[in-house]
């Protein structure tokens, strides 16, 4: 029972019609599948991933900065406030080149069966691991990080709001972060019935302009600031002055680099939406706003990371635009980006989410498709999330602690481990040597970085008051 459930759930990806092997130029998404059942076909069709397959190359590149140029990045000068200079370059760094390597092999295999695509992450699994285990290994990891992220996010989208009217209102200064946190979730609620993710493609550009222009605020404020400040006076070293304290604080800030990675999430539902024909592969596009994408991360994490912590040392906090306070409209405006930014990135990893519950609810409790559907379906679960925000707030303590958990294994390690199975490159092989030292980091990062996130939201609750 429960196998044929979850190949109800898993929708059978289609298959090629005889004449695309002839060369006709028909898209592989419009194939018939000779086992899919109609209903799988229909509920294909109406999915949020599957839904509309018309997108271009340049969907992907601002997507993926979408996912991954967010709530991440603010984090990253503390995380090398917790790891010291040079330590927390080379863990930017060696994650960029993991995660650029991983996310490349994700790209290639999404349609790793010639005729057929692996449309969502646990497909993929599905196809490797086998069709039980394959879901599970998958399934769990893949919406921890998708639901960890929005709950993140609603923090981040209340706390920047809060900043953005404490700068320009300082008589609102008294006014809860959970009130914030809340209308960040009230708007979400609205947001979530757009019917599919090519849908977002207006709300994804916008969010990834507004991650781009803060990125940029905060490189220049923090340049600014560090060019006037008396560099004798701050401290440049590791923000614990104990062994067990800086012990703690790395684990916790290679957590927090973790999660600045976390778009591999939503890969292979993005490559999704590009049409694919045997003469131009999906691979080619998505692979080609990818590489963009990385580009434009890479400028963005370094020159952010970089100037935070030179201008505040290990004083700075653990979301950057906090610690920053002049200009003050500029600044304001910065925390008014990010409230954009995250309103449209929670969206893009939402979206695989919905997918999933949609088809539960559609195969297993038989609920009929449409705006009703939708609308319990979504709005139940971005309250809860808005719920659990402001019950536990705690940024840096999030970012490390699910940063470890569960981002590690879909962007660092798993990927690697798909690959090794379907591929089967040669020992000693650059692609074997590269994949195994890929899952042997991530696999330590996995293991370690939430013990230092879980002791950072544990210092910071003492001193919390809840909904406070």
């Amino acid at each position: 029972m429960v196998r044929t459930l979850l190949k109800k759930i898993c929708v059978t990806s289609p298959r090629l019609d005889p004449n695309m092997a002839n060369g006709a130029n028909v898209d592989r998404d419009q194939a018939q599948t000779g086992r899919g059942t109609d209903q799988e076909a229909d509920l294909n069709k109406w999915l949020p991933v599957t839904a509309s397959r018309k997108a271009k190359w340049w969907y992907s590149a601002f997507h993926n900065v979408t996912a991954m140029v967010g709530a991440g990045i603010l984090g990253l000068p503390f995380a090398i406030s917790q790891l010291g200079w040079i330590p927390g370059i080379v863990s930017i760094l060696g994650s960029w080149l993991i995660t650029f390597y991983s996310l490349w092999q994700l790209v290639e295999l999404h349609e790793a069966v010639p005729g057929k695509r692996f449309d969502r992450y646990h497909e993929l699994g599905q196809h490797a691991f086998g069709e039980k285990l394959g879901y599970w290994i998958v399934v769990p990891q893949q919406a921890c990080v998708q639901a960890a992220t929005t709950i993140v996010y609603s923090v981040t989208g209340g706390k920047s709001l809060k900043k953005f009217f404490d700068l320009l209102i300082p008589s609102a200064n008294g006014v809860r972060q959970t009130y914030f946190i809340l209308m960040f979730s009230c708007l979400q609620l609205v947001i979530s019935q757009t019917p599919n993710f090519n849908s977002l493609k207006g709300i994804s550009l916008l969010a990834a302009v507004m991650s781009l222009c803060y990125a940029l605020v905060a490189f220049v404020a923090s340049t600014i600031r560090g060019s006037h400040n008396d560099h004798h006076l701050i401290t440049y070293g590791v923000r614990s002055h104990s062994t067990g304290g800086q012990i703690f604080d790395a684990l916790n800030a290679l957590g927090t680099v973790a999660f600045a990675f976390a778009a591999h999430s939503v890969a292979l539902e993005i490559q999704a939406t590009i049409p694919s024909s045997p003469q131009k592969p999906s691979k080619k596009p998505m692979w080609r706003g990818c590489l963009w994408a990385y580009i434009i991360v890479a400028f963005c994490y370094l020159s952010v990371s970089i100037s935070g912590f030179w201008a505040f040392g290990n004083a700075v906090d653990d979301d950057i635009l906090v610690s920053l306070e002049k200009p003050r409209l500029l600044i304001a405006i910065a925390n008014l980006m990010v409230f954009f930014h995250v309103l449209g990135s929670y969206q893009v990893f939402a979206m695989p989410l919905f997918d999933l519950l949609e088809s539960f609810l559609v195969l297993k409790l038989h609920f009929t498709p449409g705006r009703a559907l939708r609308l319990i379906g979504r709005s139940t679960y971005v309250a809860l999330a808005g719920f659990i925000a402001m019950c536990v707030p705690f940024f840096g303590g999030l970012l490390g602690f699910f940063g470890g958990l569960v981002f590690t294994s879909t962007s660092f390690f798993l990927p690697c481990i798909i690959w090794l199975i379907i591929r089967k490159p040669k020992t000693w092989s650059f692609h074997w040597v590269a994949s195994w030292v890929s899952i042997i980091l991530g696999v330590m990062i996995a293991v370690f970085a939430p013990i230092g996130g879980l002791r950072q939201i544990i210092v910071s609750a003492k001193t919390y008051k809840i909904f406070s």
